[in-house]
C-alpha cells in the first residue's frame, strides 16, 4: 500500500478517530487507543520487534512472524477499508468485537506492508504529540547558553518503528494534523522542530478547552504572527534597543553608586510593551494600564510612558540636592524613584491612546491585582443597571519576577480573578521577566516547579517561552498573546528568558554568590550589540549606521541632562496652592426627604411578574414597610436605602465580598432567588430613577487580591463608592499589605487618593478571638495626615448618614467602618423615617437620658458596647453617671467632644470602656486626645476600663467572654465587679 492510500476514506476515519481521542481517550476503541497513547509510552526500542512497541503500536512483524488476528468482515467492508483490522469507516464508535471472536488468519504480504505503515503513522502522532506537550524542553531559550534537558520522544528514531527518512515520506503531514508547511512528514519535520525548540517554546496542551488548543496549534504552527520585519522596521527595532541600554548605561555612569535597577539582560521588554500599545490601539483600546516592579520601571517611564528624560534625571539630581525636588505642599513623603506612577498619552497608527503605569510598593506582586481593578473600573461604564463592561476599553499588563511569580501568594489570587463575572478584565498579558535569579536566590532555590510560570498552567492560561536576545521571536510572542485574548478572552502569559546584566541593584556584587553566572554575563554581547551584528551580517544596515544610532541616542540624555541642571541653578517656582486637607462632609447634605425614601423604599421591594420570592425571606423583606411608618428601620434597610439615593444623584456603586450579595450575616438580599428555577433578581439595579450603576459581586474567598481590586477599581472611578465588605472583620489583616502600602499611604507617596470604604465586622459577642475583632487598633495607628477615616456607627440612622456622607464629600478619603453583627437587628438599634430624612452624621452622640447637671461621671465608649452598658441592669441604678459614644474615631473630633463635654458642669472623671483588650482597640490611639480635650473640661482625669493587656483579641469560651463583658459595664459604671 503506497503512502497515497491514507489520503482516501481512510485518513479522514483515522483523523476523526485521533480528534475523537485528544477530547476523550476512552470514547475511541481500545485497539485505536493503545495506538495513539504512542507518546505516553516509553520511547526505547524493544528488545525483540515482537508485541507493543514504544509508542503503543503493535511491532511491524518480521516474515518468520506468527499469523496476525484480523476479524472477519463483509466483503464489501473489506474491499473499502485499506487499513485492516481497522474498524468499519461508517461508523467511528463502532464497538469492537471481543479477543474470542477473532479468527486466526494468515497475513499475506500487503497487510504485513499496511501494519508496518500503521505503526509508523502512530509513531509519527507520537511524535508530533511530543514536540507540543515537550517540545520546550529543547528549546534553546538561555541567551547565556545553557543546553536545554530535551526528552527523548522528540527523537523519532528511537520511535517504534524507527521514523527513518523513508517512512516519513511516506506519511501525509495532514493526517498528523500539522499545521506546518509540507506534504510530508519528512518535509514538514523541520519545520515542527523549528516552531517548538527554537528560541521560543509554548506549553498550550494543558488547556481544557479543546478550541483554545487546536486555535493555538494553528497559529503556532502557522507562523501567523511571525510576520517578516521590514528593513525600516527592524532598524527602528535596534533604534528601540539601542534607546533602552543608552538609557541605562547613561544613569550608571553620570550617577555612581545610585539604584536604578537597570533592565540590561532584558532590554526587549520596552519594544515588547510598544507593541502592546500598538495593538492594543488597533483593537479599540483606550487605555493600556501596566503593573510592574522596580526593575526596568524607569526605562518605561521615559520609553513606555513617554516621561521626559529631564523627569527622571530629575530623581537622581534630587539625591545630590533636595532643591532638585518638589516639596509637597500637603506634607507628602514621596517614594522613590522606581516606584512612582506615570501616565501619559501616546501616538500610535491607530490613533491616541493612554499609558498608565500604577504606582506600587517595593511587596513584590501586590500592583497585579490593583492593576486589574484599574482596568475593570476603566472598562466599565457605570452610566445605569448593573454596569456595561467592555473588555475592549483597556488592556492590563503585569510584568512578573521570576522568583516573584511562583513565590507570592497574590498572584494566584489574581489569577483566579480571570473569569469571575465581577473581575474578568477580558485577558491579562502576563509577562515574567525571567532573571533566573531571584536576589541571590538560585531557581532551585525559591520554586519547586521547573518553570517559574508553571502556576498558570493550573487557571488554563497558555505559556509562551522566549529567549530575550530574540527581539523578533518576542514581539512575536505579544502579537499572539494579544491575537488569543481578542479571540477568547483570557489571560496570557510569555516568559521573557533572560539574565540581570548587575546585581539586584547597582550596589550589589552578584558575584559573591553566582560567580559562575557573572563571569558567563561579562562575556555576553548585549542583545543590541547582537541584534546590530546580525543586521549588519544581513545587509540591513552598516556598522557605521548602528554605531551612529547609538551616538545619537547618547547625544539626546546629554543635552536632557544640561537643560535639567540648567533649571535647577534657577529659582525655584512658588508652590500650588494646597489643596484642602481636611474632609468637606459638615457641609454635605446627606438627609434624604421623607417622600423620596418611601418610593425608594416600594421600588426596593418589586420584582418581576412572576418571580417568586423565598416565603420565609418575604416576610422579613415586606416588614420594611411597616417600619417606614411604625419605625424599626434596621441596618440592611438603611444601607439599601442610602444606596438607592445616591443613585438616583448619579452616584455609581461596586459592593463586593464573601457573601456580600445576602449579607454574611444574613441581613442584606440584594439579590433575590428564586426557589424554583434559581433565576436571580437585583432590585437595586432596576430603580426607574437610578442615573448610576450598582454593581453587587460575591467575592472569592480572598481578602488580598480582593482588596487590593477594589482600591485599584476606586481610584481609577474617584465618581464611585465602592464597598468591600469582609466575611468577618478579623479577616481583614489577609489583605494587610494593600492597607499598610497602598489605601493608608497611597496619597502621602503618590498623590493618590481613593473613595475605598471597607466594611469589617466587629464586635466581642463570645465567638472566639477569630470571630471579634477588626484589628481597630492597628487602623487607628495608620490614620496620620487626615489620610482614613475611620467609624463605629451604632445606629441604622448613622450608617445611612456615614455612607452618603463618604460618597458626597468632595474630599475623597478611604473609609473604614466598623460594622455590627448583633446590632444589626437590635431594636434599640433600629432608626426612625424621620432621622433619614433629618439630621446628618455625628461624630459623637449624646446621652439622651443624661440629666446633665447631676453627672459627675461620663463613659466614653464606641460601638456595641454601648449597649451592654445602657443595657445592663445596673445602669439604671448607677447615679451621676451618663453614656456618650464616640461614633468617628479617626480623625479625631475635637471640637465636637470639648462641646461635649462642655455640657456637663459638673464632671469630675471621664472613662473609656472598651471591649478590646488595652493595647488593643482605640485606647493607646486616642488617649492623648481625649486628655488634651479633657484639659478643657471639668473633669479632673480620663481613666480606661476594659480587657488588661492580651496576646488574643478574646476568650475562647462564651462563659469566660460573659464575665468579663460583665466586669467591663460594672466598672465602667462605677459599680464593683462580681467577686471583688
Amino acid at each position: 500500500m503506497g503512502a497515497t492510500d491514507l489520503t482516501g476514506p481512510n485518513a479522514a476515519y483515522v483523523a476523526q478517530l485521533y480528534e475523537d481521542f485528544l477530547d476523550a481517550p476512552a470514547s475511541v476503541p481500545p485497539e485505536w487507543r493503545r495506538i495513539f497513547e504512542a507518546a505516553d509510552g516509553e520511547p526505547e526500542r524493544p528488545a525483540e520487534p515482537q508485541g507493543p512497541s514504544g509508542n503503543g503500536a503493535p511491532a511491524a512483524p518480521s516474515a518468520a512472524a506468527a499469523p496476525i488476528a484480523s476479524r472477519p468482515q463483509p466483503a464489501a467492508v473489506a474491499t473499502a477499508s485499506a487499513v485492516p483490522g481497522a474498524a468499519p469507516a461508517p461508523s467511528p464508535r463502532h464497538p469492537p468485537e471481543t479477543p474470542s471472536q477473532a479468527v486466526p488468519v494468515e497475513a499475506p504480504p500487503s497487510d504485513l506492508e499496511d501494519v508496518s505503515l500503521l505503526a509508523a503513522v502512530a509513531a509519527a502522532m507520537a511524535l508530533v504529540k511530543a514536540y507540543r506537550m515537550h517540545g520546550h524542553l529543547a528549546a534553546r531559550l538561555d541567551p547565556l547558553g545553557s543546553e536545554p534537558m530535551g526528552d527523548p520522544a522528540l527523537d523519532e528514531t528511537r520511535l517504534v518503528p524507527p521514523l527513518t527518512p523513508e517512512l516519513q515520506a511516506r506519511i501525509p503531514a495532514g493526517l498528523l494534523r500539522l499545521y506546518v508547511p509540507g506534504e510530508t512528514l519528512l518535509e514538514a519535520l523541520p519545520r515542527l522542530r523549528e516552531v517548538y525548540t527554537g528560541s521560543s517554546a509554548y506549553e498550550i496542551e494543558h488547556i481544557s478547552d479543546h478550541a483554545e488548543r487546536v486555535w493555538l496549534r494553528k497559529a503556532i504552527e502557522s507562523g501567523r504572527f511571525r510576520v517578516e520585519f521590514t528593513p525600516e522596521q527592524r532598524t527602528a527595532l535596534l533604534r528601540r534597543l539601542s534607546q533602552v541600554e543608552g538609557f541605562e548605561q547613561y544613569l550608571r555612569r553620570s550617577f555612581l553608586g545610585q539604584k536604578q535597577f537597570s533592565l540590561e539582560g532584558l532590554d526587549v521588554l520596552i519594544p515588547m510593551l510598544d507593541e502592546s500599545i500598538e495593538l492594543g490601539a488597533e483593537a479599540g483600546a483606550h487605555e493600556i494600564v501596566v503593573g510592574m516592579a522596580h526593575r526596568g520601571r524607569l526605562n518605561a517611564l521615559v520609553h513606555t510612558v513617554g516621561r521626559s528624560y529631564e523627569s527622571v534625571l530629575r530623581e537622581f539630581e534630587g539625591e545630590r540636592s533636595h532643591d532638585a525636588l518638589v516639596v509637597d505642599p500637603e506634607g507628602g513623603s514621596g517614594d522613590v524613584k522606581y516606584h512612582l506612577p506615570a501616565s501619559g498619552t501616546r501616538v500610535t497608527a491607530a490613533g491616541e491612546i493612554e499609558v498608565t503605569i500604577a504606582p506600587n510598593p517595593s511587596h513584590l506582586e501586590a500592583v497585579d491585582p490593583v492593576v486589574e481593578g484599574w482596568t475593570r473600573a476603566e472598562q466599565t461604564d457605570r452610566s445605569g443597571g448593573a454596569g456595561l463592561h467592555d473588555p475592549s476599553v483597556a488592556v492590563p499588563v503585569l510584568i512578573h519576577g521570576d522568583a516573584a511569580f511562583p513565590g507570592q501568594g497574590v498572584v494566584a489570587e489574581t489569577l483566579n480573578l480571570q473569569s469571575l463575572e465581577g473581575y474578568s478584565t477580558g485577558g491579562t498579558l502576563h509577562v515574567i521577566t525571567n532573571n533566573q535569579v531571584g536576589f541571590t536566590t538560585n531557581p532551585t532555590e525559591s520554586r519547586s516547579t521547573r518553570y517559574s510560570s508553571d502556576l498558570a498552567k493550573g487557571f488554563d492560561i497558555p505559556i509562551v517561552h522566549v529567549n530575550a536576545d530574540d527581539p523578533e521571536a518576542a514581539l512575536s510572542a505579544v502579537r499572539l498573546a494579544l491575537a488569543y485574548r481578542a479571540e477568547f478572552g483570557h489571560d496570557f502569559l510569555v516568559d521573557l528568558v533572560g539574565y540581570r546584566r548587575f546585581g539586584h541593584n547597582e550596589q550589589d556584587e552578584a558575584a559573591y554568590t553566582q560567580p559562575l553566572m557573572v563571569e558567563r554575563i561579562h562575556a555576553q554581547p548585549t542583545v543590541r550589540e547582537r541584534y546590530a551584528a546580525r543586521l549588519v551580517e544581513e545587509g540591513v544596515l552598516s556598522a557605521e549606521d548602528a554605531d551612529r544610532i547609538v551616538e545619537e541616542v547618547v547625544a539626546t540624555l546629554r543635552v536632557a541632562h544640561e537643560r535639567l541642571r540648567a533649571t535647577i541653578a534657577e529659582p525655584p517656582a512658588p508652590p500650588a496652592e494646597p489643596a484642602a486637607t481636611i474632609g468637606t462632609g459638615e457641609v454635605v447634605e446627606t438627609a434624604v426627604p421623607a417622600e423620596r425614601l418611601h418610593a425608594l423604599n416600594e421600588q426596593l421591594l418589586e420584582v418581576p411578574d412572576g418571580f417568586t420570592v423565598n416565603q420565609k425571606l418575604l416576610r422579613q423583606l415586606e416588614r420594611r414597610r411597616e417600619t417606614l411608618e411604625s419605625g424599626g428601620i434596621d441596618w440592611g434597610q438603611s444601607e439599601a436605602l442610602a444606596f438607592a439615593s445616591l443613585l438616583e444623584e448619579g452616584i455609581p456603586i461596586r459592593l463586593t465580598g464573601q457573601d456580600t450579595e445576602r449579607g454574611t450575616f444574613s441581613h442584606r438580599h440584594l439579590v433575590l432567588h428564586e426557589p424554583d428555577t434559581g433565576e436571580t433578581v437585583t432590585p437595586i439595579q432596576n430603580l426607574p430613577g437610578a442615573n448610576a450603576s450598582f454593581e453587587v459581586y460575591n467575592s472569592p474567598l480572598s481578602e488580598f487580591a480582593a482588596l487590593g481590586f477594589e482600591y485599584g477599581y476606586s481610584v481609577a472611578a474617584p465618581d464611585a463608592l465602592v464597598l468591600w465588605e469582609a466575611q468577618f472583620g478579623d479577616f481583614v489583616n489577609g489583605a494587610q499589605v494593600v492597607i499598610d502600602q497602598f489605601m493608608v499611604a497611597g496619597r502621602s507617596k503618590w498623590n493618590q487618593t481613593s473613595r475605598l470604604t471597607l466594611l469589617l465586622p466587629h464586635g466581642y459577642e463570645g465567638n472566639g478571638p477569630e470571630h471579634s475583632s477588626a484589628r481597630l487598633e492597628r487602623f487607628l495607628q495608620l490614620g496620620a495626615q487626615d489620610n482614613i477615616r475611620v467609624a463605629n456607627c451604632t445606629t441604622a440612622a448613622q450608617f445611612f448618614h456615614l455612607l452618603r456622607r463618604q460618597a458626597l464629600d468632595a474630599v475623597a478619603r478611604p473609609l473604614v467602618v466598623m460594622t455590627p453583627k448583633g446590632l444589626l437587628r437590635l431594636k434599640q438599634a433600629s432608626s426612625t423615617l424621620e432621622e433619614l430624612s433629618g439630621g446628618r452624621f455625628e461624630a459623637v452622640l449624646d446621652d439622651p437620658t443624661a440629666g446633665h447637671d447631676a453627672v459627675e461621671r461620663l463613659v466614653l465608649c464606641s460601638g456595641k458596647l454601648y449597649y451592654d452598658i445602657v443595657g445592663h441592669d445596673l445602669h439604671g441604678t448607677a447615679g451621676g453617671v451618663a453614656v456618650a459614644r464616640l461614633e468617628q474615631l479617626y480623625p479625631f473630633p475635637v471640637e465636637a467632644v470639648e462641646t461635649l463635654l462642655a455640657r456637663y458642669p459638673r464632671l469630675r472623671e471621664v472613662v473609656w470602656a472598651q471591649e478590646e483588650p488595652q493595647n488593643m482597640g482605640p485606647w493607646r490611639s486616642i488617649r492623648h486626645r481625649l486628655e488634651q480635650t479633657v484639659r478643657t473640661s471639668t473633669a479632673e482625669t480620663v481613666h480606661y476600663v476594659g480587657r488588661t493587656w492580651k496576646a488574643s483579641p478574646s476568650e475562647g469560651y462564651p462563659t469566660a467572654h460573659q464575665r468579663e463583658q460583665d466586669r467591663i459595664v460594672r466598672v465602667a459604671l462605677g459599680a464593683p465587679s462580681e467577686g471583688a
